[in-house]
């Protein structure tokens, strides 16, 4: 049985260097809260809003490190309430994607793309693509087991030895299966 943790990733944005000292200040640096599931990546103290043309939404959390781009993650349902497009795509995939104004404590910036919702992913090290017969890049379903069980489809598995074994998903598809901690899912192919 190929079984794989599953994770709710709620909605948040990747900063730039730059973005964080626009949102927080001259010389500001994200400060780490605790640590998440993927190898170097963690949640910040930090917090911004974001404002779209129809609602905003305060209390976004931001994900450390910086990166190279800014990039908004949400789910289908927050993007219907900020009334922005948020085409599904995977993390880095910004090109035309939604537009969004980004809101901290000492400034804003206005993002003419990077507003996506992640389209559901598995996270796996070489190890266990190997061991599973699985390349980065290929797309299985995950069968969610509980009260209201359900089959995933178009997975993405994404091989590197920089991750831990996990699959994300975002906050309207965990709780569309009820999705309880510690969820596991097995891979049906």
């Amino acid at each position: 049985m190929k079984e794989i943790l599953v994770e709710m990733s709620a909605r948040h944005v990747h900063l730039t260097a730059e973005a964080v000292e626009i949102l927080f200040g001259k010389g500001a640096t994200l400060t780490e809260k605790r640590e998440l599931s993927q190898p170097g990546q963690y949640l910040c103290e930090e917090r911004v809003e974001l404002v779209g043309p129809k609602k905003s939404i305060a209390n976004v959390s931001v994900l450390g490190p910086t990166r190279p781009e800014n990039q908004v993650e949400v789910s289908l349902t927050d993007a219907r309430t900020l009334g922005v497009d948020a085409p599904v795509r995977m993390s880095g995939d910004v090109a035309g994607s939604g537009a969004v104004i980004v809101k901290g404590p000492c400034g804003e910036i206005a993002l003419s793309e990077g507003v996506i919702a992640a389209k559901r992913h598995i996270h796996m090290i070489p190890e266990t693509a190997e061991k599973w017969g699985l390349k980065d890049g290929a797309v299985v379903s995950v069968k969610i087991k509980g009260e209201r069980e359900a089959i995933l489809g178009e997975t993405v598995v994404r091989v590197s030895p920089k991750f831990a074994d996990a699959m994300h998903i975002d906050t309207d598809e965990a709780n569309a299966v009820c999705l309880p901690r510690d969820a596991m899912g097995e891979i049906v192919e």
